[in-house]
Order: structure tokens, then sequence, then C-alpha cells
């Protein structure tokens, strides 16, 4: 099998991302699968503890079908084990909610569904990591375990964190990156794909995989889908890590998460997913077109360099573009221009007097002070409310902004408009 020059194999793999580990393998290995032929094994694995994917999971998914270009093999594995433990990976406490089979079964079929409008799912290898962790005993589980230490777990970021605040870690989260990195062992896996959180999972698979026991357990295990794996010494050739960013929401403040509200499902409805990529901040633009789109960075330079709200609308037309199609995202595109960004809005808006010596060093000031100051609340804890329930948003040249966390500041300028509701609503005159 042939591959694109390495070069610019590596030109590629390295857009949007953060952070590859070790980088210095990258290039060997791309280099080794030219002369052999052998396409490097890519894993990515998601565990289904919900059933929608946004576009934050869609980031390390696009990597994945980068690789699958360039002629890599695809391996995805579906957590149906660990989605019961649930990972502890950027988190300060433990999860309060473990789920039953019957639910993670359910969450991974429709995940699945949506998983293929990413990646070219037929010719991509999908696993569940139950076909090996439900056939082993207590033994193997002593077994594999052994090989690793309490003190190895416990540098872990966010588990030392946990132990700063005093907080409970417990012994099945544990067990949780164990897991993982055996997942790497069984699929014999070269590259593995995730977020800047998973590092420490990451490098303790290159740890097993360089563990002669552990990859003679593994071989015990591992089902007759997987091919034959290459083992020198007892021992795997060892994964590297491929780390994109954490895509930030659309509050521009907290990683993109459904229960966090700033989300967008790539199966959304086109117009719902229009109206929610005209509320980014602008700051986050070019995060978004080189993560979530394939234009190239000096295209990308040239639109940010207009204004932000042409940049959003053609956003919004890629993406939605390559989830539903081209159709579907020019009419909402349209539609959001008639109903939102040409003037639905009354015409005789109260205009409100803001002195600007409310404002900080930056132009910006508290939104639910804002509120109060503009009387579209009686009160700033009111105004708060009026925030977590979704109702507060600001619009300047067009572009509307939705306001989520309740504590945040927001930039004040002359002429914008502020909405606290469908009827509460003012033109801002700085004095």
């Amino acid at each position: 099998m042939s591959f694109p020059p390495v070069e610019d194999q590596l030109a590629l793999i390295r857009r949007g991302v953060e952070k590859i580990v070790p980088e210095e393998d990258l290039r060997r290995k791309l280099e080794e699968s030219a002369k052999t032929g052998r396409p490097l094994r890519i894993k990515y694995g998601i565990d289904p503890t919900a059933a929608d994917v946004h576009l934050g999971h869609s980031v390390p998914l696009r990597k994945m079908r980068q690789f699958q270009e360039l002629g890599h093999q695809a391996v995805i594995i579906i957590g149906n084990y660990t989605a019961m433990v649930g990972d502890p990976s950027g988190r300060d406490e433990a999860r309060k909610k473990q789920l039953t089979a019957d639910e993670v079964e359910a969450n991974a079929r429709y995940y699945l569904s949506q998983v293929g409008k990413v990646i070219d799912l037929e010719h991509a290898e999908v696993h569940r990591n139950g076909d090996w962790f439900a056939r082993m005993n207590f033994t193997d589980l002593l077994r594999l375990c052994g090989r690793v230490t309490v003190a190895q777990l416990l540098t872990r970021d966010d588990f030392s964190k946990r132990m700063k605040a005093e907080s409970p870690i417990y012994l099945h989260e544990c067990l949780y990156p164990i897991m993982q990195a055996f997942d790497s062992v069984v699929i014999d896996a070269d590259v593995e794909l995730g977020g800047t959180e998973q590092l420490y999972s990451f490098m303790l698979a290159r740890d097993l995989q360089k563990d002669a026991g552990v990859c003679e357990q593994a071989a015990a295990f591992r089902p007759s889908s997987v091919p034959t794996v290459d083992v020198k010494d007892g021992s795997q050739r060892q994964q590297l890590g491929v780390m994109s960013p954490i895509l930030v929401g659309t509050d521009g403040t907290r990683r993109m998460g459904k229960s966090l509200g700033n989300y967008i499902g790539i199966s959304e409805d086109p117009y719902e997913m229009t109206k929610k990529f005209m509320q980014i901040p602008d700051d986050l633009m070019r995060s978004y077109f080189e993560l979530l789109t394939n234009m190239p960075l000096d295209e990308i330079d040239t639109l940010l360099s207009g204004h932000p709200k042409e940049a959003k609308v053609r956003l919004g037309q890629l993406v939605i573009g390559e989830y539903h199609d081209a159709a579907a995202a020019e009419d909402a595109s349209s539609r959001w221009q008639r109903e939102i960004g040409e003037g639905a809005l009354p015409t005789d808006l109260r205009e409100a007097t803001l002195s600007a010596s409310l404002l900080d060093g930056e132009g910006r000031m508290q939104a639910a002070a804002l509120l109060k100051e503009l009387e579209l609340v009686a009160s700033t804890s009111e105004g708060m409310r009026r925030i977590q329930g979704g109702a507060v948003q600001y619009i300047v040249d067009g572009v509307m902004t939705k306001v989520a966390d309740k504590k945040c500041t927001v930039p004040v300028t002359d002429g914008m408009i502020v909405r606290a509701g469908k009827k509460d609503m003012c033109v801002v005159r700085l004095s």
C-alpha cells in the first residue's frame, strides 16, 4: 500500500493538534509505514455515557478521518465496560451516577450512527472493550493491576487535586486508566487520539505495551477480528498520543458539553446550529475554523480580518454542510438573516443611557449588574436568574451572543442591544 509523502502527512496531522507525545515517534512510525506498506492503527476510545455527539467530540474524530484519508486504519473502541466506571480525567470529583449495561448499549448504537457522519465507518474497525473485559476473571484483573503502582496513579493531575482538596478517590476510578491502557495493548494501537487531559492514560498504555507479561495476557483475550500483532521480545510497538485542544463551548469560557448548555450537536436542526454559531465569541473563531473545517490557514486569516459576522456565517455553512448538506446550510443561513440578522428586532427600541465610568479598564461590565443599570431587571439577583434561564443576549453589528455565565463580564459598546427576555430589551447609549 502506498501513502502520501511523510512531510505531507506530518503537515496534515499536526494541524489543530496541541501536543504529540513523543513527537519524534510520529515521523519514525510514518517512515516505517511507508517502507513496509503497513497502515498505522489509529485508536480512538468512546465511552457512550450520553447519546449525542457534539462538535467537541468531532475534533478527535475529524483527526481520525484525516488519518483514514492518508491510508491508515481507524480503530474505534466503544467503552461499554469503561463507561460503567466513568472516566475521571479532568474531573475534580467522582461521577454521581454509574450507567447500566442497557443504558450504555443504547447510547452506543445511536452514538455510532452519528460517528458515521464524521469518519468512514465502513472501513473502520469497531470493537467493544466488553469483548475482552467480560471474559476476565478476578485473577486476571489482579494480574493486570499488578503492573501499575499506586504512586503512578497518584501522579495524575486530577487525582492529586482531589488529594489536596481531601476529596475522595474511589477504587473503581483507579481502574479506569488501566483499562483504557489495556485496550491499546489488545488492539495493537500505533497512535491514540484524544484530548490533553488523556496524557496519563496514553503514557500508561506505552508502559503496558512494552511489558511482555501484559502483552501475553492481552493475546489471550484479543478478538479474532484484530489482525495478528507483531511482537518483538514479547513486547509490542509503543503507541504515541496525538492530543487535540479542548473545544471551548459557545459561552466562551468552559469546555463544550451538553450539561453546560454550551454545545452544538452535529445532528441538531441546521437552523438551531446556525443560531448557536452566530453566538460564538469572536476570539474563538480561529480555533473553531482550525479544528472544525479544512479551510487553509491563509484563507482563515483573510476571512477573520473582515467582519466577524461574515466569518460566523461562513463557519456555520461549512460545518452544517458537512453534517447535513450544502442546501440545508444555505437555507438555515438565509433564515437567520431574515429573522435575526436583518432587523427582526423592534425598530422602536428604548434607549438606555449608561455611564462609561461604570465600565472596567477593558470596557466590560458584570452582566447581571448591566441588566440592572439598564433597568431590564429589578435587581442583580434577578439578572443572574435570567442569565441562568438562558434569556440574556447582546447584539453588536447584527451578531447575537448569548450570556451563559451569571458571573461573567461582557463588553459594552455604544449602540449595542441588550436583551433579557422576549420583551425586555434596549439600546445602550454610553455617556
